[in-house]
């Protein structure tokens, strides 16, 4: 009987391999990292792009802001009815809340597994050795620390390099800033 997930890490490996053969740095694949989060990101953006209605979205959240305003301006001013006029139209509200988190998971539902298939291959392949060493400001603004304390507390043990991060880290980094310039590129009204 074949083994499916040796069958998809070897599919991985034809796909992932080549790239990181190429990568300057085959040691600490930093690069291969890079164009990983790239292809990652590009697929939640379009698949974000293709299966929310961002107009739809954009509405609900407009409504939301001018609903929290209102509440907050006749809090404000202790106007009892007009927040008893606000109170019962939250349950519209909540129905807006609802729509816009199925809305989100849409996307969620068609990439998870995929992605969680390519976490699970860098785990397993030479980039899990990789380590990154950031400049002094971003190993702060990135709380590096705080997640090597939560590391060592989860995992035992502690970061052995001054200002370097793991393979995860560094994806997420490259990941955030890859997903920030597809959404601008893809014509995204929201950064988020």
């Amino acid at each position: 009987m074949a083994d499916p997930m040796g069958m998809v890490y070897g599919a991985l490996n034809s796909i992932f391999n080549p790239i990181l053969a190429m990568d300057p740095n085959p040691a600490n694949p930093a690069l291969t990292v890079l164009i990983i989060a790239f292809f990652v990101s590009l697929i939640t953006t379009i698949a974000n792009k293709y299966l929310v209605d961002q107009d739809e979205m954009n509405a609900i959240q407009e409504r939301n802001k001018a609903y929290q305003k209102e509440l907050r301006d006749a809090q404000k001013r202790g106007d009892g009815k007009k927040m008893a006029e606000l109170q019962a139209k939250q349950s519209e509200m909540m129905k807006d809340q609802s729509a816009m988190m199925s809305n989100q998971f849409k996307p969620m539902i068609v990439t998870f597994v995929p992605i969680i298939l390519i976490f699970f291959w860098m785990r397993s392949s030479a980039i899990s050795s990789l380590v990154v060493t950031l400049p002094t400001t971003v190993y702060w603004i990135t709380l590096t620390p705080f997640w090597h304390a939560l590391g060592g507390i989860i995992y035992g043990g502690k970061a052995t390099i001054p200002f370097g991060i793991g393979w995860l880290l560094w994806y997420m980094i490259c990941t955030f800033g890859m997903s920030q310039i597809l959404r601008k590129f893809l014509g995204f009204k929201q950064g988020f």
